[in-house]
């Protein structure tokens, strides 16, 4: 039988009798490695926030409780605050607008959360730097709706808990009126 195109004879691969003999003699003694397969991995576990559930709850509960403090706010109402220690004729001079403004931040477009986080930064910086007098827009909460100015509500709760803050009020017309508050810091 007449060998066929295509038909390769696997010794004439080899390049002969005398290539197939260097070769044995080359692998003579190695044996073939044993398939070692992986064992199938465990189904990943996706992560989950641990307190999720929990901070969720916090954050619904905390956005449903008013303060009396934040009731007086609720009504679109200017903000006044003065620390006891301080004289009257300081919060008459902030309200007039006497101080020069040295830092301003604007909360609109943010969320609650946001807005506090961002805003108890800019004022741990404002005091690192020794600042005086800060101006920050929260906004008069138009878009609101029904809950009112939820912005102002949480800029007020934070300056009264701020320790550094000696008074404040809501700014000038030509600065903000009741959407924006001038915030007066201790001096050290």
């Amino acid at each position: 039988m007449a060998a066929l195109p295509g038909d390769d004879d696997p010794a004439d691969d080899a390049g002969g009798p005398d290539e197939k003999r260097l070769f044995r003699e080359a692998v003579r003694g190695v044996r073939p490695l044993r398939q070692h397969r992986a064992a199938p991995s465990a189904p990943r576990i996706v992560p989950r926030a641990r307190f999720a559930r929990a901070d969720r709850a916090a954050v619904l509960k905390e956005s449903l409780v008013v303060d009396g403090v934040d009731a007086e706010v609720a009504g679109g109402d200017e903000l006044v605050f003065l620390r006891s220690h301080v004289q009257p004729a300081v919060l008459r001079r902030l309200r007039r607008g006497e101080y020069r403004v040295q830092r301003e931040i604007d909360l609109h477009g943010l969320t609650v959360a946001q807005a506090k986080a961002v805003l108890r930064e800019f004022l741990i910086e404002a005091i690192g730097d020794h600042v005086r007098c800060v101006r920050i827009i929260h906004g008069k909460g138009l878009r609101s709706g029904h809950r009112g100015p939820v912005l102002k509500v949480a800029v007020n709760s934070v300056l009264r808990r701020t320790g550094a803050v000696l008074a404040y009020v809501s700014a000038r017309r030509v600065d903000g009126g009741t959407g924006a508050v001038y915030v007066l810091l201790a001096s050290d």
